[in-house]
């Protein structure tokens, strides 16, 4: 690939931290070690685009979905950056993949990203592209998330810090979305499909992780911070019983939960969430503090507590059946 020098200067591109290269331009040793898996470009890179956790035990009606925490920072990728893999990770939902795969134990199917979100976003709409960052994107008036450089190709990571020095092509944006934001749909819309046929519902559980600090301007409990935002748009895309069953489950285990502030819920909870026909969509955010290194982006010594007190929120949502919430629908099978 040849984006850089072929591509305008983006505006205020030098502005931000730009982490160390060597003289020679190459990756600091310490850089060098945060790039988990190599890719390079067209050339090759990992088989599927998409990973695909699936139930072991008899399957139920709930399909996770770890949209943020994609970490195989291709080396094209990086060399088309003016920033280091550990800085590109600032937007990383680190690790949240690793706390809900255990949702497999109790039948549900967990579905996680493989391209990291700063590279492409497939919690955004493929149309979301961002006009200055992208040569040729239609200039069509855009949301906020898109015009603060958060669209579907992300122009910054992390309080601000601009991914390129040089804007993208395109066709490029394109081809990412071809191989990496359609597959991950496509694989959610299959899965939610067949477990609303297996079970005459399906819930949508997707799962992130939320900076420490987004919470500091938010209302806290009397008993202290918030743990978990869980978002429904604001009581459209789930069932309200579901909603108040998902909050009581993580209560019981001691956290202290918000509901839609300051996260309602993104592209992924709005498109899928649709109770009326029979498929429930509600957003979890985590306070990273939790369980991560936020600087090193490492799992703290609050990761391994934190999974197993995820564990019986996890099974009890799993065991949200139809039945359960609504005696009049009969299962498929």
């Amino acid at each position: 690939m040849t984006w850089k020098g072929r591509q305008r200067q983006l505006p205020g591109a030098v502005s931000g931290h730009v982490p160390p290269r060597s003289d020679s331009g190459d990756l600091d040793e310490n850089s060098q070690a945060t790039l988990l898996s190599g890719w390079s470009g067209e050339r090759g890179g990992p088989a599927e685009p998409v990973h695909v956790e699936p139930g072991r035990a008899p399957l139920c009606g709930v399909v996770f979905s770890s949209p943020h925490s994609g970490r195989a920072y291709f080396t094209d990728f990086i060399q088309a950056s003016r920033l280091t893999p550990q800085a590109l990770r600032a937007s990383e939902d680190a690790y949240v993949d690793d706390l809900f795969r255990q949702a497999a134990d109790f039948g549900a199917t967990v579905v996680s990203a493989v391209a990291p979100r700063a590279f492409i976003d497939v919690n955004r709409a493929p149309a979301d592209l961002d006009p200055v960052l992208i040569e040729g994107a239609s200039p069509r008036p855009a949301n906020a998330r898109v015009v603060a450089g958060l669209g579907v190709i992300p122009r910054i990571v992390a309080e601000g810090v601009q991914i390129y020095d040089h804007t993208l092509p395109l066709r490029e944006a394109l081809a990412r979305i071809e191989r990496w934001h359609a597959p991950y749909h496509a694989k959610l819309v299959e899965l939610l499909l067949c477990a609303r046929r297996r079970c005459g519902k399906a819930v949508l559980i997707d799962c992130h992780s939320m900076p420490s600090g987004a919470m500091a301007s938010s209302t806290r409990r009397a008993n202290g911070p918030i743990d978990i935002v869980l978002g429904d748009r604001f009581g459209v895309s789930a069932e309200n019983r579901l909603m108040d069953m998902v909050e009581q489950a993580f209560v019981a285990n001691g956290f202290r939960v918000a509901r839609n502030a300051p996260f309602a819920g993104g592209y992924i909870t709005e498109r899928y969430g649709r109770p009326a026909a029979g498929v429930s969509a509600i957003q979890i955010e985590i306070d990273r503090g939790i369980y991560l290194d936020q600087t090193r982006v490492t799992p703290n010594a609050g990761f391994e507590v934190l999974r197993r007190s995820l564990r019986p929120v996890i099974e009890t949502i799993c065991r949200l059946t139809p039945e359960q919430e609504d005696a009049d629908l009969v299962a498929a099978e």
